[in-house]
């Protein structure tokens, strides 16, 4: 495998704009973004971004008032069964931003921090999907998947159990709750608590 610092070395020499160097700071890891999007599918190569939610946590605290909820104008069609899933109609997005526009909110607002998600290949597979063609990078920030944090948690002390990976079942499992509607900023905000609650979690094993 190659070294991560290999990687954003030459990420970094691939950069377009200048102005974007930030995102390859240096960053200490004590502040972090979750995040999450709505798509009008599940294939990075055809799917839009319908929607970005993101949210700052630093320790066991999350800022849950400085987050980010952005809402993009589609260019295709939003399938009826993509709708049943986030309740994003075109007529709900006639006035959302540019996609370009969204993505440049969206990485003043993560900067340099680790990015927190549940299935977050896909989700940054999405952000990428625009920002490469732009910047010729893909984002350089440190990625944490919750749900092999989870596996690595219910395993660490129920090693004979059989390990349900499903969103909802890890917000039940840690005793959390389920915000309501399927939405970018909601799943961003439960998954900053599933994180929270697994580092303190192992904390105190």
């Amino acid at each position: 495998m190659i070294p991560r610092a290999m990687v954003r070395y030459f990420s970094r020499r691939r950069l377009r704009d200048q102005a974007y160097s930030f995102l390859f700071d240096e960053d200490d890891g004590s502040e972090l973004v979750a995040f999450d999007t709505e798509t009008t599918g599940l294939n990075p190569s055809t799917a839009e971004i319908l929607s970005i939610g993101a949210v700052r946590l630093r320790g066991n605290k999350i800022f849950a008032g400085s987050s980010l909820e952005l809402f993009l104008k589609p260019n295709g069609v939003i399938s009826a069964n993509s709708i049943k899933v986030h309740h994003l109609r075109h007529i709900d997005l006639q006035h959302g931003l540019d996609p370009y526009d969204a993505i440049e909110c969206f990485l003043k607002f993560i900067g340099a921090r680790p990015l927190v998600g549940y299935f977050l290949k896909f989700d940054i597979a999405m952000i990428e999907k625009y920002l490469r063609p732009w910047l010729g990078i893909g984002l350089p920030n440190r990625r944490i998947e919750i749900s092999g944090l989870y596996h690595q948690y219910v395993s660490a002390r129920h090693p004979e159990r059989a390990i349900d990976l499903r969103f909802d079942s890890l917000l039940r499992d840690l005793d959390l709750p389920l915000l309501g509607t399927h939405d970018a900023l909601s799943d961003a905000l439960m998954t900053a608590m599933v994180y929270v609650k697994l580092k303190e979690g192992s904390r105190h094993r």
